[in-house]
């Protein structure tokens, strides 16, 4: 089939490899010239596992291509992917700027029963304003709404192997263009209408933050009556009503999702009539989450010229992304109260007023406190006596329960996690 991926982010990027790889004809237009120029050369403009070799067999197989016009990129699409950003208004809704601007654009070029395909996370009611928008411009295209659940750092797996694919539409003759679409991924698929579709997306984001949000406070609860909150989650996680996903404690949830998500469902909720005080709640806790990281930071040690080493950047691990990334808040906090922090991060990009460092136990050389705000792997196999020796006060905040306590305290060192 004939496809066309309007926008060379992330979800553009993962959703026109990942077409091509099934098969289809992917062009991706891209405006950005240096994105594009990357791309063109075979080259993933950021870090996730397995998307270089998925996106170089497209090419290789002469299935994508890549186009600084996107009118030239629809050019004769039976399937338009809208995969631009919808960022965050001063009140949490949706900017749907991008979209209204490009579908203004590219309205006049869609073939007779195109079917454009909003993949990017939009307010509920989207389907039925762009329809009427294109309407407007002449174009004899059926819009319809099939959310994108990416998570980063297994976004390859889970695009080639979802739990499900999501199609809103009320017309049949699109439903079925894009059954036809996924049909070799074999994936359950929930066919129903535009505005149930876009919420779908909210809605679990939402409560994957809630769980990420009820772990931390329950962390924060057995802090304060001496309960160990890895075994009490170990016991909740057995009961197959309640499952082990997304109830790890850390610094509070990060990234481009979850953060812009929870605040954009909060908006809808307003405008609807509907106070959603349980996910204002959600955001307030998670806010103060890093608060109380840094609160242990500074337990330990006065802050003012202070050494904060810093294992992780990156909002989470698997990925380069430092957006709404919980470390990254925690160390412009640290920075701001006057500490000097020292960081290393197996992918994540430059922070400013961080000093950048090559490995672990360069973090940990001379600082007065060790911070742990990533939970990348290789983290847990790093030599702690080495670390000890490294530090000028052997102090490690774990954010993110990677150490065994025991151990850290067997070697003289001090030892704080979350709810431990």
């Amino acid at each position: 089939m004939q496809i066309a991926v309007i926008g060379a982010g992330y979800v553009g990027v993962v959703t026109g490899a990942g077409l091509a790889y099934l098969g289809h004809t992917v062009r991706l237009g891209e405006r950005d010239p240096a994105k594009l120029a990357t791309l063109s050369a075979g080259r993933v403009p950021f870090f996730e596992a397995g998307l270089d070799r998925l996106l170089a067999e497209g090419i290789d197989n002469n299935l994508i291509s890549f186009h600084a016009d996107n009118k030239e990129a629809v050019e004769g699409a039976r399937v338009v992917f809208i995969a631009l950003p919808t960022p965050p208004d001063e009140d949490g809704s949706a900017d749907i700027s991008y979209i209204e601007g490009a579908l203004e654009d590219l309205g006049p070029r869609l073939e007779p029963q195109t079917v454009v395909v909003l993949k990017s996370t939009v307010p509920v009611g989207s389907v039925a304003r762009f329809q009427a928008f294109l309407d407007e411009l002449g174009a004899e295209a059926t819009v319809i709404s099939n959310p994108e659940f990416l998570r980063e750092g297994s976004a390859v797996g889970d695009f080639l192997h979802p739990d499900r694919v999501v199609i809103g539409t009320r017309n049949q003759d699109a439903a079925e263009v894009m059954l036809e679409l996924y049909q070799a991924l074999q994936a359950p698929v929930v066919v129903t209408d535009p505005a149930s579709s876009e919420m779908i997306k909210y809605a679990s984001n939402a409560y994957l933050a809630t769980r990420i949000t009820f772990a931390n406070a329950i962390a924060n609860l057995c802090e304060s009556v001496g309960a160990d909150v890895k075994d009490v989650l170990l016991g909740m996680g057995y009961d197959r009503r309640v499952g082990f996903h997304f109830l790890n404690p850390g610094p509070g949830y990060g990234g481009s999702c979850f953060p812009k998500d929870t605040r954009a469902l909060v908006a809808i909720a307003d405008q609807a009539g509907y106070d959603f005080s349980l996910l204002r709640g959600v955001i307030e806790v998670n806010e103060l989450q890093r608060q109380r990281v840094i609160e242990k930071v500074r337990a330990a040690v006065v802050l003012e010229g202070a050494t904060v080493g810093l294992w992780g950047l990156a909002f989470k691990a698997g990925t380069d992304d430092i957006r709404e990334s919980p470390a990254v808040f925690l160390a412009e906090e640290l920075i701001a109260a006057g500490a000097t922090v020292q960081a290393f991060d197996p992918e994540a990009a430059h922070v400013d007023g961080v000093i950048r460092v090559d490995d672990p136990i360069q973090a940990a050389k001379d600082a007065d406190v060790l911070l742990i705000a990533t939970e990348w792997p290789e983290f847990q196999s790093v030599d702690l006596r080495a670390i000890r020796d490294a530090m000028a006060s052997p102090h490690i905040i774990d954010a993110r329960n990677m150490l065994d306590p025991d151990a850290v305290r067997h070697l003289g060192m001090e030892y704080e996690g979350i709810g431990r």
